[in-house]
């Protein structure tokens, strides 16, 4: 059952450790005879790195096996370690030929290495290893309120975002003017098709006249009239579809940024719902918005014009001959119920076609190096082998219900045509009102079928209607929470005092497991804090709380003595900067992407910022320098690249609290050594968190505290753990082992 767990779009809802643990699984699936390692183990604390090295090198036997590693503890083992630079071959040979060479590249990184290692001499023991399973705290009195509540949330939302007309007309109030012009063009337009029905049952019956003279004049007056109608239904439908047209490509104009701003506005939660993923929210965005737009626009239209014709024509046929239109009234009423019970028992089927598609195109790269097109299109066939039966069962019954479109409708013809013979014959009629009365009704008729045929559209319109106002009425669970009921905190200086009180944490994908549990933590104004433990333990978790990208259940988080809830979110954010690890970048220049870090940035302050994050060198040896394309999610530049790139992106928002997730996981040796350099001296005077699993960017933390399921088990600086001879010592020693090959 554990196995069954969603790990969410791009595996957010699992730590960097478990996801690189998971692929690593995945690769050794395929028992491969070439096994290509790039920073595999990057992501793991030293317990988890020990075991999975184990059996990396256990399933490297009769294989061959290429590592890309800055870790040179992954690499003791190999058969020929090839030192690459500036794209050239400078060096190869084993480890112990390597180091024979004291001045070779891979001999100082060694040097370089060891310097960076921990310097103290602990002996390892078995009694205080710590385990490498994570136990699992089984949150067995929360676990049925865990599970129902974001159904029903979900529903209580899908409940109170159905849309009314009233809503429909607020949507078009900055519009009033054109679509005033376009639906009175509309009702005009409706006026048409009952004229030239009247005047078509005028000429039928001048073929019954005798008098020449009088066939002469009436031919004369219906040849103008006919020409009136024509330049009449010209000029209408220019106004009506060119009002129309600005009134919907302005309506789709504003849904669209007003959804995609409130949709900015909302907690991560939300987008790790299985129904928002970046392929459903997108369809919504181009697909929907569309769809709204013919709802209120072309519909409306349509609809404005229907029911202009059919008021007209009843009423003129009632004029005319009030027996022979009741009878076609009475008709047409079936044809309508017809349409009305299809609309019933036809239903749009769900389709995730477009959030399979967006997954693989998003990881094509993973797909490409598995060869798993194969497996990628049966999963993508099966997700429309559901709605492929379910339309085939729609269709059944939509042609049942269709048939009363071509049926009735001439059923329609024959009966007027019996009636109306029947009046002629009893003198109650004459031959011109028959014709007359005759085309209109049978008009009104096509009309309400053209109508009814459009109901399949108009439910599509409604669903889309539906999808975009569930975003447009719910409000963020990110509000502010002050008990005074006053307005939220805005910050105007932040000192950085952190302090986590007693909070339990669990995400809604996996709400058996606590993330984090009873955990208390304070982190002085301008103290450096580290977070270490195992993967899973929910060091990343206490990242994301300070950014309070999450609300604790229970507990609070404090900034400046001041529940971060009734801070305005904006303000206290800005005090803030994120280094995770796995850096995001945007398809965009390198200058705009580290500028993305603080409004009208000059391009000193960048090139200042780069130069600090050691990647102003590289930027400008490149052909367009700070120009040069990222490309989409940064895939033109390696992971030490892009994340000096996020570095400097930090470094320049001029921060008073620090976020560091592992941002150092990707660099190698010596960028690890210019970038920490470099770090340190940013933090200073600045309160900085960092989450590491290299203990040499944290030993000259002033506080380290060990995460172990959800809570502190330790607190301390380096050397008071280390003398405890407890779990950071364990942790220590595995990583002391490691750096001494």
């Amino acid at each position: 059952m554990f196995y069954l767990h969603q790990v969410g779009e791009l595996g957010t809802q699992m730590s960097g450790g478990q996801k690189q643990r998971i692929s690593i699984a995945r690769a050794l699936l395929r028992d491969p005879k070439i096994l290509l390692l790039d920073e595999a183990t990057s992501s793991l604390d030293s317990h988890s790195e020990k075991a999975v090295q184990e059996a990396l090198t256990r399933a490297s036997i009769g294989r061959t096996t290429i590592i890309v590693a800055h870790r040179l503890s992954t690499l003791r083992d190999a058969n020929i370690i090839v030192v690459i630079q500036s794209g050239e071959v400078i060096e190869s040979g084993s480890h112990e030929q390597l180091l024979v060479n004291t001045n070779g590249p891979y001999s100082v990184m060694v040097q370089l290495q060891k310097t960076l290692a921990p310097t103290q001499s602990v002996t390892l023991t078995d009694s205080v290893m710590m385990t490498s399973e994570t136990t699992e705290t089984t949150v067995t009195r929360v676990t049925r309120s865990c599970h129902k509540e974001p159904t029903n949330e979900h529903a209580k939302e899908e409940q109170d975002s159905r849309p009314t007309w009233r809503q429909l007309i607020q949507m078009n109030q900055h519009e009033w003017k054109p679509a005033l012009a376009g639906c009175i063009g509309a009702l005009l337009s409706g006026l048409i098709q009952p004229s030239l029905a009247f005047a078509q049952g005028a000429m039928l019956s001048m073929f019954f006249l005798k008098d020449h003279d009088e066939l002469r004049s009436q031919t004369r007056t219906l040849c103008y009239a006919f020409v009136s109608i024509a330049v009449s239904a010209f000029v209408i439908s220019v106004i009506q579809h060119y009002y129309f047209g600005i009134m919907g490509e302005n309506l789709t104009k504003r849904v669209r940024e007003t959804i995609f701003k409130k949709i900015m506005t909302f907690e991560i939660e939300w987008f790790e719902r299985e129904n928002n993923s970046t392929g459903a929210l997108c369809s919504r965005l181009a697909t929907d918005t569309i769809m709204v737009r013919n709802l209120v626009a072309d519909r409306l239209a349509f609809f404005a014009q229907t029911i202009s014709a059919s008021i007209s024509a009843v009423i003129l046929s009632m004029i005319l001959s009030w027996r022979v239109a009741l009878v076609a009234i009475a008709l047409q009423l079936v044809i309508i119920v017809s349409f009305y019970l299809k609309s019933l028992i036809t239903t749009s089927p769900e389709n995730k076609c477009s959030e399979i598609a967006s997954e693989a195109v998003n990881n094509h790269r993973i797909i490409t190096a598995y060869h798993s097109h194969g497996p990628v299109m049966r999963i993508f066939e099966g997700t429309q082998k559901g709605p492929n039966t379910e339309s085939k069962k729609q269709n059944w019954y939509a042609g049942v219900a269709l048939f009363a479109r071509p049926f009735l409708t001439n059923v329609n013809v024959a009966v007027l045509f019996w009636y109306g013979g029947k009046l002629l014959y009893q003198g109650n009629i004459t031959y011109k009102r028959l014709f007359q009365t005759f085309y209109v009704v049978v008009l009104a008729g096509m009309i309400i079928a053209e109508t009814g045929s459009m109901t399949g559209d108009l439910t599509l319109g409604k669903n889309a209607l539906k999808s975009i106002f569930v975003i447009l009425k719910r409000q963020t669970k990110m509000k502010v929470k002050s008990e005074s009921n006053q307005h939220a905190v805005s910050a105007l200086k932040v000192n950085g005092l952190i302090e986590l009180k007693d909070v339990d944490f669990f995400y809604t994908s996996r709400p058996t497991k606590w993330a984090l549990n009873g955990l208390s933590l304070r982190i002085e104004a301008g103290e450096v804090v580290a977070l270490v433990g195992t993967s899973g333990s929910g060091k990343s978790t206490v990242i994301g709380m300070i950014q309070r990208f999450y609300d604790p259940f229970k507990g609070s988080v404090e900034i400046d003595g001041v529940d971060i809830s009734c801070y305005d979110l904006k303000a206290i954010r800005s005090f803030i900067a994120w280094v995770g690890q796995e850096p995001t970048l945007f398809a965009e220049t390198i200058k705009e992407n580290i500028a993305y870090g603080k409004d009208n940035a000059t391009e000193a302050e960048i090139v200042q910022a780069a130069s600090l994050a050691n990647i102003h060198e590289f930027i400008s040896s490149m052909k367009d320098g700070y120009d040069t394309f990222c490309g989409e999610r940064g895939v033109q530049l390696s992971g030490g690249q892009k994340q000096r790139i996020a570095i400097a992106r930090a470094i320049l928002k001029n921060p008073a609290i620090i976020l560091l997730d592992e941002a150092t996981s990707a660099l190698d040796l010596k960028s690890e050594a210019l970038v920490q350099d470099a770090l340190e001296k940013t933090m200073s005077g600045r309160t900085c968190v960092i989450v590491a699993h290299r203990l040499s960017t944290i030993q000259r933390s002033n506080k380290i505290s060990v995460i172990d399921n959800g809570r502190v088990i330790e607190e301390g600086s380096h050397d008071d753990l280390l003398a405890k001879g407890e779990a950071y010592y364990s942790l220590f020693s595995l990583q002391q082992q490691a750096f001494h090959m």
